[in-house]
């Protein structure tokens, strides 16, 4: 929580007190026997492993949410997992904001446990209808229970309690920029810049996107020509990677050579093997873990497509040089907190500049493997202006022979073979370069891309 923070992996936890005041579950006599443990479930159990996980770790929670140890569960249990985890993420910055004003000592540090099954029994309590309270309330209680910190149960329950007392929050004719980012669970700072940079009404509208499931966008219909079903189920991408992958592909009519520099985990690289099967496709990543499952992908879907452990930064000199590359570059992912709600809790201010320094080092290798003629399209998945036009205006001063080209016409060349839908989203465009703002001029993720372009002559 904001003022409770859970602590750092090894750090020494401190001993909660509330459980004095009131032990959970009250007895009605002090000769009364102890009532039997509620069980419980695996949806819950499984939720709280991952949620502690994520809170300690570096972990992804779609990854764990996607690991071997849901397979195990019903599919109801793991659509309930899913939900509790995600949900959780979503929301845990309002849902400290409830829970902070109600404990004794407001400024303590609780334990990751005690935090988590606070989280998950107040997240079922305020956004799940179907979930009775007593189930959210108990099970919160004995989640603490057998995560060894039975002091800590009278606490979960007190408080829990006195959330379930509280009235329904009122609408306000007006909100600040701070009220209705606690309302709907994003940090401040990362809020008002999205004020500054785009404007209140479009803040606004991203922080509420973020608070919902993601879903598919118009911008593509049900099946574009010459796809087959095999293709679109194999993609796995949402609207904004998707347009990012045709844009790339539709920038150059017939490359020999393509480079996807960053290309886990494949999904653009596989767009571009489809609309290029002639031409020789090189897909690198330095991550070990992510290239693994990049290479095993392509094995499985592109086989004809080249793939190489290797830092974009440092690509072996005698590879050669490219027609078309792909620069979709590792960033903060702020146009994706809908999908990835850890971020939210994750990122400080002072990452943008660490992400913005790498992504220029990337570009600027990038640039130098282009050959005279070829395109290279330089995306992210985040919002900052640090981590996108300021990358490539940064890149466009310190390299000669490099323009800026503009991709509103490349979008109308997709719109025209019927790739993208006739006449959708004509304004995600700033400038000649890509720009999708959730739930403002887009129903996706967002997204930023330009494209540049090698003179012959230089």
């Amino acid at each position: 929580m904001p003022n409770i923070p859970p602590p750092k992996p090894r750090r020494t936890k401190r001993t909660v007190h509330e459980s004095a005041r009131n032990p959970v579950p009250p007895q009605s006599s002090p000769q009364a026997k102890p009532p039997q443990q509620a069980a419980i479930t695996p949806a819950r159990s499984a939720a709280f492993d991952i949620l502690v996980r994520v809170a300690d770790t570096s972990a992804h929670s779609d990854d764990l949410l996607h690991g071997p140890g849901m397979s195990l569960l019903s599919q109801a249990d793991r659509n309930l997992a899913h939900t509790l985890v995600m949900g959780v993420l979503r929301w845990q910055i309002a849902l400290d904001a409830r829970m902070q004003p109600l404990l004794q000592r407001p400024d303590q540090a609780l334990p990751t446990q005690v935090a988590t099954a606070l989280r998950m029994g107040a997240f079922q309590l305020l956004h799940l209808d179907r979930i009775p309270a007593h189930a959210a309330l108990s099970e919160s209680v004995e989640l603490v229970r057998a995560a060894g910190h039975p002091h800590a149960a009278g606490m979960v329950n007190a408080i829990l309690r006195k959330l379930t007392r509280q009235p329904p929050a009122k609408p306000k004719i007006y909100e600040t920029t701070a009220v209705f980012a606690e309302r709907l669970g994003h940090p401040l700072w990362l809020v008002d810049r999205w004020v500054q940079n785009y404007g209140r009404a479009a803040a606004l509208a991203i922080c509420t996107h973020d608070q919902s499931e993601p879903q598919p966008s118009s911008l593509f219909p049900p099946a574009a020509p010459s796809d087959s079903p095999h293709l679109l189920e194999s993609l796995h991408l949402d609207d904004g990677s998707r347009l990012v992958a045709e844009l790339a592909a539709a920038v150059h009519p017939d490359p020999a050579r393509i480079w996807d520099t960053c290309a886990a985990p494949g999904g653009k690289t596989l767009v571009l093997a489809r609309r290029h099967p002639t031409a020789h496709l090189l897909a690198t990543d330095a991550n070990p873990r992510r290239f693994q499952a990049l290479a095993t992908r392509l094995e499985a879907l592109a086989p004809e497509a080249r793939t190489l452990h290797a830092d974009a930064t440092a690509l072996p000199a005698d590879l050669g040089l490219f027609d078309l590359i792909l620069c979709d570059v590792p960033c903060s992912g702020t146009g994706t907190l809908s999908r990835n709600p850890e971020i939210r809790q994750r990122l400080q201010p002072s990452d943008l500049s660490r992400q913005s320094a790498r992504q220029r080092e990337i570009l600027t290798a990038a640039l130098s493997r282009m050959a005279p003629g070829g395109h290279l399209l330089y995306s992210t998945c985040s919002l900052e202006p640090e981590e996108n036009e300021q990358v490539v205006n940064a890149a466009l001063a310190a390299t000669p022979g490099i323009t800026k080209v503009a991709l509103d016409p490349i979008f109308s060349q997709l719109a025209a073979v019927g790739l993208v839908a006739p006449g959708a989203h004509t304004d995600l465009f700033r400038e000649g370069q890509l720009r999708t703002l959730p739930d403002t001029n887009f129903s996706g993720d967002g997204f930023f891309a330009a494209l540049l372009h090698r003179t012959k002559a230089s």
